[in-house]
């Protein structure tokens, strides 16, 4: 259904929109309502059996801003309420909001607009969701715009596919308009704005620059020359910009890693003295390819600091009270221990594992499980700012008992969250 519904709706916006397209946009923003005809995916919300959500509407409202004829962004905010189906229904969790931005790429004519964005949708829990699709703006008057939309949303966390189709009206305001025609004083084919010589006689060859000469008398042709007023007889660059050689060693001050050597001494081509070890590492600075090296560092045959690789590594355990995946102490110091190491190592992932003790049914303890580590990625991604795509979550219920014992503080510890990440890091060597 979900697929016909999208089919239909994009074949009727471009065949429509062919006999109705406007040769220039009339408008740079806009703000308007809409309803939605809403299709959820058929597995949510996890986990099974609790699959009972159906197709519902939307109510909503959005801003948008087009700041070029082609390019606009636009910020949605919406009510969401669906039928529930099945016989899991719990009753509660029918309806939610949604909220989200998209950027909209505007065809030729505006015969149609393809979007892209992202948005946050809240049904009984969070779900973030990719979204694309197709629309069309319908003039009705100077003012007015009829909405015509078709979207699919994808949701990273828990792949859900779900489409809508939107139906709303706008009011425009604002205009583009063509930019104004740059003055040409010389009609030498380069505007006033970047023209270096705005009075060249008629029929003279230009550069880009709107000169054909050397102004500054450097030898470097206007068309080339970055600082085109550089001082008679400076001493320049193959850019036309003036050099300095403050200690008249012969290498210019911009490249010279010793700019105060004595008069009359010998030196490489960093401008340093050849038999000098500046950074004390024992190599000779004309060898030296990393020269200011720290005295505490080793050093390789080029005279560059040595970096070992050293493993760094953290665990995380959390603990719940029975029968509850609701983490109880957020801040505790573990968490934010955590949650730094993460952050110092971007590169890391980590598998944040539920567990559960073995009171009550295997079946019920495996689905607590998985709520502990979502409850703890989620903790996570929202409260320490943990990119979602490093944290993965799951459940393994009261497969992998820490004590068989059947005592209260047995079930205590079993009651848990467990992670352990690592890093390879390299650090500089010391002698």
């Amino acid at each position: 259904m979900k697929r016909k519904l999208l089919a239909s709706a994009i074949a009727l916006t471009m065949l429509t929109s062919a006999a109705m397209a406007q040769t220039e946009p009339e408008y740079e923003s806009w703000v308007g309502g809409f309803v939605q005809h809403y299709s959820p995916d058929q597995h949510k919300p996890n986990p099974f059996p609790f699959n009972y959500l159906d197709d519902g509407h939307t109510f909503g409202a959005e801003a948008g801003f087009r700041f070029d004829p082609k390019w606009a962004v636009r910020f949605e905010l919406s009510r969401i309420f669906l039928d529930m189906t099945g016989d899991f229904r719990p009753g509660n969790g029918d309806d939610g909001t949604m909220v989200g931005a998209d950027v909209m790429y505007f065809l030729d004519d505006d015969l149609a607009y393809l979007f892209g964005g992202a948005r946050n949708q809240s049904i009984m829990e969070s779900y973030r969701m990719a979204s694309y699709g197709i629309g069309k703006h319908w003039e009705v008057s100077d003012n007015i715009r009829v909405i015509t939309e078709v979207a699919r949303y994808y949701d990273f966390g828990q792949s859900h596919n779900e489409t809508s189709a939107k139906l709303g009206v706008a009011y425009v305001f604002g205009s583009t308009s063509a930019p104004a025609e740059q003055p040409d004083s010389d009609n030498d084919g380069v505007y006033d704005a970047i023209d270096r010589c705005p009075t060249t006689p008629a029929g003279i060859e230009v550069d880009a620059t709107g000169c054909n000469i050397d102004l500054d008398g450097d030898g470097v042709l206007n068309s080339q020359d970055q600082c085109p007023l550089t001082p008679a007889n400076a001493k320049v660059k193959e850019n036309g910009c003036a050099v300095k050689d403050s200690d008249a060693d012969g290498v210019f001050d911009d490249v010279d890693s010793c700019p105060n050597t004595p008069a009359g001494t010998t030196v490489n081509a960093k401008g340093c003295a050849a038999n000098l070890d500046i950074d004390n590492d024992g190599l000779l600075d004309s060898v030296d390819k990393c020269l200011g090296t720290p005295a505490t560092d080793k050093v390789d045959a080029e005279g560059c600091s040595i970096l070992v690789e050293k493993e760094v590594s953290i665990g995380l355990n959390v603990l719940f009270p029975n029968n509850s995946s609701v983490v109880s102490n957020p801040d505790a110091a573990n968490i934010v221990k955590f949650a730094d190491f993460m952050k110092r190592y971007g590169n890391t992932t980590a598998v944040i594992e539920g567990h559960t003790s073995s009171v009550g049914s295997a079946d019920y303890n495996q689905f607590l499980s998985e709520k502990r580590a979502q409850s703890v990625r989620k903790l996570l991604i929202e409260a320490y700012g943990i990119d979602s795509s490093r944290l993965e979550a799951v459940g393994f219920g009261e497969s992998q008992l820490k004590d068989t014992t059947n005592t209260a503080e047995a079930h205590r510890i079993n009651r848990r969250i467990e992670v352990k990440v690592s890093a390879m890091v390299k650090e500089t060597a010391t002698k």
